[in-house]
């Protein structure tokens, strides 16, 4: 079988793949001639680096034609391409590069001091690659290398391998987990979602939020196997958003609530003096979006653009929230996408069949994940046969419209990022002033949800809110530290010594109808 992209490059070479736009630097431009030339030559030195088939390759650094490139190099050669949050500690970074055995790091050069100082703690790497910049000790620079390398498609021993992601999500002990998936999944079944939000060849598509994330990424290959053009917003701003969407008349892209709740506040001086009429398919995901919401980007935006989607990344895309549904189904994520089962269980292990009745949301579909790497255990007990969840509560009305009204874990989604309280905890925890915290999330306008922390302090101890952020800054990463701190004398716990994380958030979630 043809790689997706080589095909791509017969059929529409000359078409512009990539735009790097950025206001401080050159335009940069890439048909798909280029990025098939450009990943070919990065495979064949991933193969010169000795990177086998299901090897992993890890990935680092803000939007960019060269992040891009390389997750189609790591495809073509069978290896399995990890994204890595740019923004973590490197306490935190040296966990994911170690758990995934990662072989090579490909980093952009804003990161490469980051990396030279954790080399020493990510012994399975045996090569790190610097790009758009200058490496640092023991290193290696890109550029010059790709010129001394074919760009034809590298021919590999055997059948082709299922092309495969590993990305880092929470998990119950606190580390992450890799979610090891397809990166093509079913093509059927995807082909049937594509079009009911209505993609088409001409769609232009920004990156509204980071690759790293599975929304962005995830939606950016989608535009690409449609043989659309991709504009990639380095760092996101809200301004300069909006012109890339005038310049390069932006017709798809996937968010969370947050950057486009920053956009939408703009001036309106400011938001007038662009043209948005262009946006026809906004695909909002990642965490909830308020109906508030929904109301403004709907007074700003074309009708008939907002579609919602519920989904992880785990268990793909498994709802769609059309958009003449948007403002008659307030609180709503959709109807099952095509192809999608979902089932829900009450506590007593039950299939819900009533509506209005809450339940924890399961799902079987083709696109789902296969495993976490090294903990496997987890993906079979959150499985019921072949349906699998990631704990969400939710209940569908007597229209078959499903709500996701609360959450079975403890996980926050603060600004479309997943959060996962045990590992803020456990960093708190290593305080030598704190006896005992509890961290869960709370009401929040911007972000959706907030990390708050409450704590039991030492008895004798004297320790403020400020020192016990600073402190939680030395070990995670600034996206993680509470936003809010209350005190107590003791945390409630159930007879086994379960926080009663519930019974915690309830005061701050009084009066709302979802709880996320």
């Amino acid at each position: 079988m043809a790689d997706i992209l080589t095909d791509l490059a017969v059929q529409l070479g000359s078409k512009l793949a990539l735009v790097d736009d950025r206001p401080d630097g050159p335009i940069v431009k890439w048909t798909f001639a280029q990025l098939e030339a450009t990943a070919n030559r990065l495979a064949r030195l991933l193969v010169d680096s000795g990177v086998k088939p299901k090897d992993r390759v890890v990935s680092c650094g803000q939007n960019s034609c060269w992040l891009v490139a390389m997750s189609n190099a790591v495809r073509k050669i069978g290896a399995v391409g990890v994204p890595l949050n740019y923004r973590l500690t490197a306490e935190e970074a040296i966990y994911v590069v170690d758990n995934s055995d990662a072989v090579v790091v490909f980093a952009d050069a804003e990161f490469a001091e980051f990396f030279a100082k954790i080399r020493n703690d990510t012994p399975n790497v045996r090569e790190v690659l610097i790009f758009d910049g200058a490496p640092a000790a023991r290193q290696t620079r890109v550029e010059p290398l790709l010129v001394q390398r074919s760009a034809s498609p590298v021919e590999l021993d055997g059948p082709p391998l299922e092309p495969m992601t590993m990305i880092y999500t929470s998990g119950t002990t606190g580390k992450p987990k890799g979610a090891v998936r397809s990166t093509l999944g079913n093509p059927a079944q995807s082909a049937l979602l594509w079009a009911e939000i209505g993609y088409v060849r001409d769609d232009v598509y920004i990156t509204t939020g980071p690759l790293y994330h599975s929304g962005p990424g995830g939606f950016l290959a989608t535009a690409h196997r449609l043989g659309n053009t991709a504009v990639l917003q380095h760092k996101f701003d809200e301004e300069d958003w909006l012109r890339l969407v005038q310049t390069y008349h932006v017709t798809t892209t996937f968010s969370a609530p947050t950057p486009i709740r920053r956009i939408c506040q703009l001036g309106e001086e400011t938001f007038r003096r662009y043209d948005v009429t262009s946006m026809v398919r906004m695909v909002a995901n990642a965490a909830p979006w308020s109906f508030a919401l929904k109301q403004l980007y709907l007074s700003k935006f074309p009708a008939n653009s907002l579609f919602e989607i519920y989904g992880s990344t785990e268990l793909g895309v498994n709802t769609v929230l059309r958009p003449e549904h948007q403002l008659a189904k307030p609180g709503s994520c959709g109807r099952p996408a095509p192809g999608v089962e979902i089932t829900l269980f009450d506590d007593g292990g039950d299939v819900v069949t009533a509506p209005n009745v809450e339940g924890e949301l399961y799902v079987r579909s083709a696109n789902m994940f296969s495993t976490y790497h090294k903990a496997h255990d987890k993906f079979m007990a959150d499985r019921k046969q072949d349906l699998q969840t990631v704990g969400d509560i939710a209940y569908f009305d007597e229209d078959g419209f499903y709500y996701i009204c609360d959450r079975k874990k403890d996980m926050i989604i603060s600004g479309g990022v997943n959060i996962y309280p045990a590992e803020i905890e456990a960093a708190l925890e290593l305080h030598p002033d704190i006896n005992d915290v509890a961290v869960f999330g709370i009401p929040d306008e911007e972000w959706g949800e907030a990390v708050h922390a409450i704590v039991v302090v030492r008895p004798g101890a004297s320790l403020g809110k400020d020192q016990i952020a600073a402190f939680a800054r030395q070990h995670l990463a600034g996206y993680k530290v509470p936003r809010s701190f209350s005190f107590m004398t003791e945390i409630p716990r159930t007879g086994s010594g379960k926080i009663l994380k519930r019974e915690l958030r309830k005061p701050f979630w009084e009066g709302r109808k979802s709880r996320v």
